[in-house]
């Protein structure tokens, strides 16, 4: 068994990358970009009007004459003489030649001039310049960039629609247990409802993690070991609920075992999670999970999610801790180091109900988990406690 700063060592050292992919820009959303992007265009590519208006050569009076028009998508060929102006509108080239675009509600027009009111023209006034955002050449976006709607939509105004990424990762959730039946289906008496599956199902989709296949399986050692290598085969991470511990049922670590899987680590000194497993399978690892919900989601938060955020080459790999200072005193049960189900609200933190493994309501009021060291014992109020906060 090992202490929770040591579990956590493991799992920093087995974070890695995987290998980069091309993906079309309009599904890139979400991924991290795996190369610095180049642009290979200026943005605007031209100088731009911006406003609907008229491009004027400015001169001494207020009078111009009116020699044509330049729509947005033209080619603004006209040579303007100082005097000379062209009906103009917005993100249309605007014609070398002229240096400012006065907006239309400035104009009094006549069929082949206009007068300008109430204002006297400045150079360059409501003209974008040619690269006013961007060079050709300039960085665009950097690498390790997550992809949002406003990055893809920059990226495209640059004429790109391929991209590099890191992809997203490929997991197997397998839950065991003869006792679990589906919800929606009659209660059966000595049964539960099974529920652990779609809580990691969740948490993935909550990660942007959508290529995940959900197995279920009774305790039958058998059908374990040969579902396990079907999945350790064709998936980057397996996350397997229950079966780990060491009753007469249990038989998913001697199913890892019999199939060559690496141990990295087993159990934990922490309430709750102790009997988690962590270990590697050629390039896929695995993590069995304790079958309690609230145990397993414990779990998944602390080791399981900082690696599948590392394969994806997330920023921020494992949840942020921080202090706060606790609202109340609180007698710790045991010496196992804890993550307590918590609530805070500014610099404080709570401790909230329904602690148990078996409990995974207590999450529904939790905004973090607090940690405490082993070997804690009382805790007055106001003590300065370590939380981690939760997606």
């Amino acid at each position: 068994m090992i202490s929770v700063q040591e579990a956590l060592e493991i799992i920093k050292k087995h974070q890695y990358t995987a290998t980069s992919i091309n993906v079309n820009l309009d599904s890139s959303l979400n991924f991290t970009l795996a190369q610095d992007i180049f642009s290979p265009i200026s943005m605007p590519p031209f100088r731009q009007s911006a406003m609907d208006g008229y491009a004027v050569n400015v001169h001494s009076t207020n009078k111009y004459s009116l020699i044509g028009e330049v729509k947005a998508g033209d080619a603004a060929n006209y040579i303007l003489k100082p005097g000379q102006a062209v009906r103009i509108f917005t993100g249309a080239e605007v014609p070398d030649t002229a240096n400012a675009v006065i907006m239309q509600e400035k104009i009094n027009h006549t069929e082949n001039s206009i007068e300008v009111i109430n204002e006297t023209p400045v150079l360059n006034q409501n003209i974008r310049d040619k690269g006013e955002q961007i060079n050709n050449g300039d960085i665009a976006i950097t690498k390790n960039t997550v992809l949002t709607p406003s990055v893809i939509s920059f990226l495209a105004s640059l004429g790109i629609n391929k991209i590099e990424v890191y992809p997203k990762p490929k997991v197997a959730i397998v839950v065991t247990g003869s006792e679990l039946i589906a919800p929606g289906t009659p209660y059966q008496q000595g049964k539960i409802y099974e529920s652990n599956s779609v809580m990691l199902a969740t948490t993935l989709q909550q990660e942007n993690i959508i290529d995940y296949t959900i197995h279920r399986i009774a305790d039958d050692y058998q059908s374990t070991e040969n579902l396990l290598k079907e999945v350790i085969e064709n998936n980057n991470f397996v996350l397997v609920s229950g079966g780990i511990s060491v009753g007469d049922y249990d038989f998913v670590g001697k199913a890892l075992k019999n199939i060559n899987t690496e141990q990295l680590f087993y159990k934990i000194k922490q309430k709750p999670g102790k009997p988690l497993f962590f270990g590697k399978n050629g390039n896929t690892y695995i993590f069995a999970l304790p079958g309690n919900p609230a145990s397993a989601l414990t779990c998944f938060y602390m080791y399981a999610l900082p690696m599948l955020r590392s394969f994806s080459k997330h920023k921020q790999a494992h949840l942020v801790w921080t202090k706060k200072k606790l609202s109340h005193n609180y007698t710790v049960k045991g010496i196992r180091a804890q993550f307590l189900k918590a609530h805070y609200k500014k610099e404080f933190v709570e401790v909230v109900d329904f602690q148990s493994s078996a409990m995974i309501h207590g999450f529904n009021n939790a905004n973090s988990l607090m940690f405490l060291p082993e070997n804690s014992e009382k805790i007055k109020k106001n003590t300065i406690i370590d939380v981690i906060l939760l997606p």
